[in-house]
């Protein structure tokens, strides 16, 4: 490789960046974690502010037809983050091994296949989004406005795979403040377009629904700016820009099972959404109250796992295999604190969490989403274990393996549907997540320990060979 070529843009000469392979692993997985668990806390914030918006001012009915497709937009749009957090992988290896002209090759290829993923997905998304809602038993008082907010959600899929792509590139060399920073920004302007289509207009569901396209096409625009700016190093050149069918074959074989791994997740979190709303409206409000609180507390596990995606990826391609090891420990043990503080928090407050969402006279609602809270509450430090074990596989590169546990996470769900729902009523539902939770556990933690295993031997051959 010509050596030239290969420096061209060191990122050693731009701010941002962080170099994983070094230093200590808690201390690097933290710096590079905590700006994206502020990002991800900021982005779930601007939706439990949607949903408190529309079901304080607009009303039940309304908060449970923004909630009904939950598990259909997790599902596509799991798929689309899932894949654009696997084509980085390859890149983050690349970064690593300080080959920065395979690593912009990388990039380019991922552009192509990001066009691709953004002008298919809409299209089929947007002509199926009626029976999408049927399948999921939504009531009919609430179908109209769930299918005008869902055909937003899916006309914005073009911006979400750009910003997604865009950003995991940017993480991928250990810069995850700029993306924070973008989220603050967008989360604004969300507010900003709710508090003006809804109270300004009385746009309604609708309103909410074009600020959220507004917003995430804002967020795409930031992230393509920042890196025509500031971080040049990820802009291809010459023949970097050419199709590379062995790049597209590798960029694939991270990206699609990632993304598969979340939409298989997804199709039990379908089935149990499904078995919910057919509980009626006022369960399908309770649901959506409890899961927009639920994710802004277990988004932090899985951003501790996406730090780990990066650590490991740079580790791997740095050849540093014990590091790997130091640093899946020191994660967990960083898990296990932010664990404790969830507990002293969600135990005596979820109540009071709950009557952001409705009127002080919908108690039932308050009830049952308090009740879900607190049930998932008791397994999120097997949640913990489940994010970094799964991440770390994929940042190894080895995606297909991590994919078996979402399909863990399906059988779990789906059993829970047919079995617990009929029996125990939305006590059933409560239980979906931690049974899911367990069973991914049950896999990943040998199968993180033979993996390992397996890299250091093979490691250890290559220094000996060398």
């Amino acid at each position: 490789m010509d050596n030239n070529t290969n420096t061209l843009h060191s990122p050693r000469t731009q701010g941002g960046m962080t170099d994983m392979t070094v230093g200590s692993p808690a201390r690097g997985i933290l710096r590079f974690a905590v700006p994206l668990v502020l990002g991800y806390i900021l982005q779930q914030m601007y939706q439990v502010i949607d949903a408190v918006i529309v079901g304080r001012w607009i009303g039940v009915g309304a908060l449970a037809a923004v909630g009904a497709s939950s598990s259909i937009m997790f599902l596509i749009m799991g798929f689309c983050n899932g894949s654009c957090a696997g084509f980085a992988i390859p890149v983050a290896q690349a970064f690593g091994a300080k080959d920065f002209a395979k690593m912009r090759s990388y990039v380019s290829n991922a552009v192509r296949i990001g066009v691709v993923l953004a002008v298919v997905i809409t299209l089929l998304s947007c002509a199926f989004c009626s029976k999408i809602l049927h399948l999921v038993n939504t009531p009919s008082d609430i179908f109209d406005d769930a299918w005008t907010f869902l055909f937003l959600q899916f006309l914005a899929i073009p911006f979400t795979i750009a910003y997604n792509l865009q950003a995991s590139l940017i993480r991928a060399l250990g810069d995850s403040k700029h993306p924070f920073y973008f989220l603050i920004f967008s989360s604004l302007f969300n507010i900003a377009l709710d508090a003006v289509l809804i109270f300004g207009l009385g746009m309604g569901v609708l309103g909410a629904g074009v600020a959220t396209l507004l917003a995430q096409a804002f967020s795409s625009a930031l992230c393509y700016g920042f890196i025509r700016r500031r971080m040049t190093v990820l802009i291809p050149q010459g023949d970097e820009r050419a199709y590379d069918n062995k790049r597209i074959s590798i960029l694939l074989n991270n990206g699609v099972p990632m993304g598969l791994q979340f939409s298989i997740t997804a199709v039990g979190v379908i089935m149990l959404q499904s078995a919910n709303n057919a509980l009626g409206t006022l369960y399908v409000a309770s649901f959506t109250a409890a899961v927009r609180i639920k994710y802004l507390f277990t988004c932090v596990f899985e951003n501790i796992g996406v730090a780990m995606a990066t650590y490991c990826g740079q580790n791997i391609g740095a050849g540093e295999i014990n590091r790997v090891r130091r640093g899946v420990f020191d994660a967990l043990r960083i898990m296990l604190v932010y664990f404790v503080f969830t507990f002293l928090l969600i135990y005596p407050f979820a109540d009071e969490m709950m009557r952001m969402f409705v009127d002080g006279s919908e108690q039932a609602v308050v009830d049952n989403a308090a009740l879900f809270m607190r049930i998932a509450n008791y397994f999120y430090p097997l949640l913990g274990v489940l994010t970094i074990l799964r991440y770390s596989i994929q940042g190894l590169g080895y995606s297909n393996l991590s994919m078996l546990s979402g399909v863990m996470e399906m059988i779990a769900r789906c059993g829970v549907s047919l079995w617990l729902v009929p029996a125990l009523a939305f006590t059933g539902v409560c239980l979906g997540d931690p049974v899911a939770w367990v069973a991914a556990d049950v896999f990943l933690v040998p199968a993180f320990w033979l993996l390992y295993r397996h890299l250091k031997h093979t490691n250890k051959l290559n220094t000996i060979n060398k």
